[in-house]
């Protein structure tokens, strides 16, 4: 898929290392022995050691498998640490095994942004379990079940939220004011709105607004659908609201893209082991007419790439806050043990060849919606740029 010395430990060692220089001259076969006993094969690889000479020797007795995720799931920390990569995560085998019984499952209504602290977020859809209980967007998920989800991957943890319809599952959320509640929600199966978009009036000229909510399977025939829809009603332009959307396909991405870029990249995709490859418009845009992309910090990813797209080929303004800034992509690559890696392989570059991992696409013109006011003024402020665009 494309998703543990000791002043006493010292002293031994440097016994041995006297003795082994005492011998260097002659036979060292019995004292090489003596040290594998003690140490272990120096050939042997060092992780697989330590887990043997912890099975054998420890003073509690440790299960393999734990060591083992252990060891690994440090590997995975230590090289986001330090190659500066949030996305790269292990999953454990339960947790991988859950990862694929995702689609599955039922949800709470909510979509979120991968963040340090957990979850960010992004959006709370109507009639859903999450905005019956009040949970808001821009809050943080923090903890699972009364285990913290810290670090974790944000696949890994949705799938923990998702669960059989009717029972349980116990978030921690945290406020923007910071204060933590613990809120008990219910599963269901809910039905998210992929594509959804009507017409606005705005100074006498009819402008049409569509929000996708993400990159699935089929998003760009709907999307197209619902624009030429919205074109064939009278709307002069369009304002296409990619706020909380976190991505999904990269070929979904690329062909949403196409609805409206006529040819050129798209995208570029490039990695140590992965082969350079640029995706370029293919099929039938749509007439031009006036575009904003309306955008805010959980636009990430496939959202970015079509976002950039837009704006580098002149056809859209921008408009919100500055996007997440996901460049990277992850590979899921299964392991012996039942486990997974979701290792980032690779970084994609826009349009016009620039990186946005870590910076994300600032907008052209600023605007941010107030969630303690009745009014979106996101969509407002975009819908008054369209406006004057005509």
């Amino acid at each position: 898929m494309k998703r543990v010395g000791t002043p006493l430990f010292i002293a031994a060692l440097v016994g041995i290392a006297l003795l082994v220089g005492i011998v260097a001259g002659g036979q060292v076969d019995p004292i090489r022995d003596a040290v594998d006993d003690v140490f272990g094969n120096p050939t042997q690889d060092a992780t697989a050691q330590a887990i043997d000479v912890i099975h054998d020797d420890y003073f509690h007795t440790v299960d393999n498998a734990d060591l083992e995720n252990a060891s690994v799931g440090a590997i995975i920390s230590h090289i986001k640490r330090r190659y500066h990569d949030r996305f790269s995560h292990y999953f454990t085998p339960s947790e991988y095994d859950r990862f694929q019984q995702g689609s599955r499952l039922s949800g709470v209504g909510i979509a979120v942004t991968e963040v340090p602290q957990g979850l960010r977020v992004a959006t709370v859809y109507k009639s859903t379990p999450a905005r019956e209980a009040g949970i808001q967007p821009g809050e943080l998920i923090t903890g699972v079940n009364g285990h913290s989800i810290a670090g974790k991957d944000a696949d890994s943890v949705t799938n923990e939220i998702r669960g059989p319809a009717g029972t349980q599952v116990t978030l921690t959320i945290q406020s923007t004011d910071g204060k933590s509640r613990e809120v008990t929600v219910t599963r269901r199966e809910v039905e998210i709105p992929q594509v959804t978009g009507h017409l606005e009036e705005v100074d006498g000229k009819k402008l049409g607004y569509v929000r996708l909510a993400g990159f699935f399977p089929g998003a760009h025939g709907e999307l197209r659908t619902e624009v030429e829809r919205l074109y064939r009603e009278g709307a002069e332009g369009l304002v296409l609201d990619l706020r909380g959307n976190g991505g999904g396909l990269l070929t979904e991405a690329i062909l949403v893209s196409s609805i409206f870029v006529p040819d050129g990249t798209i995208v570029s995709t490039h990695g140590r082991t992965q082969n350079t490859r640029t995706f370029e418009a293919n099929g039938d845009p749509l007439p031009r007419h006036p575009t904003v992309v309306l955008i805010n910090g959980d636009t990430a990813s496939a959202s970015e790439i079509v976002t950039a797209a837009l704006e580098q080929s002149g056809i859209a303004t921008v408009v919100g806050t500055t996007s997440f800034g996901k460049g990277t992509f992850q590979e899921v690559i299964p392991l012996n043990n039942g486990a997974a890696l979701d290792l980032t392989v690779g970084e994609y570059l826009t349009r016009d060849g620039s990186s946005i991992n870590g910076t994300g696409i600032p907008p052209q013109v600023k605007a941010k919606d107030n969630p303690d006011t009745k009014p979106d003024e996101g969509r407002e402020q975009a819908l008054q740029v369209l406006s004057q665009k005509l």
